[in-house]
């Protein structure tokens, strides 16, 4: 099951908080994209669908009440097959060869690959945002054992740190991970990833 930040939503309702609102475009414009995608627009097309939605968003989010029983990312696909019902109704929006756009998905269809891409993507930038966060020999530590999966005797050798240093590494670069992608994809205090 995907969530959203509760703790980002109440920063965008906030007017006037950019970065808010551009963790939020980094973080939704490649879901967004790929429902336009699905829907068989061209690439020009579908960038113009995730901004006309985008638009709407910067009107509709101060308004939008999170009750923890309306999933927002449901929210947001019905805000975006509306504006591409708009915008084909408006013009013949052209369509990418070999697909039909006759059927479009529920919001929670192929929900498993949809959220094995949405998580793959939080994690491609999250994790390089948090490298400033740490000594560069934590970083390098961290991401030859976990990431490259080599032994921490040769890690720490290579580094010329103690192996104890590499754990406590991965430790604290793993833990400062889960908070980031936690509040990124968590409703309320406890839910689980």
């Amino acid at each position: 099951m995907h969530t959203t930040s509760v703790t980002l939503l109440a920063r965008l309702r906030q007017t006037g908080d950019g970065d808010a609102w551009a963790r939020f475009v980094r973080t939704y414009s490649p879901l967004l994209y790929g429902w336009a995608r699905r829907m068989a627009l061209a690439h020009d097309d579908a960038v113009d669908l995730v901004q006309d939605v985008f638009a709407v968003l910067v009107q509709q989010i101060p308004r939008f009440d999170y009750d923890g029983q309306q999933r927002f990312r449901g929210w947001l696909w019905t805000i975006t097959r509306r504006r591409w019902a708009d915008r084909k109704r408006k013009a013949s929006l052209p369509i990418d060869p070999g697909r039909d756009p006759s059927e479009l998905p529920a919001a929670s269809a192929d929900i498993g690959l949809e959220e094995a891409e949405f998580r793959a993507h939080l994690i491609r930038h999250v994790v390089p945002t948090l490298r400033g966060n740490f000594h560069e020999t934590t970083w390098r530590s961290f991401w030859k054992h976990v990431v490259d999966g080599r032994p921490v005797t040769e890690v720490a050798a290579e580094e010329g740190v103690t192996v104890a240093a590499v754990y406590k590494a991965k430790l604290r670069v793993t833990a400062h991970l889960q908070k980031e992608l936690a509040d990124l994809m968590t409703d309320s205090p406890g839910d689980p990833l």
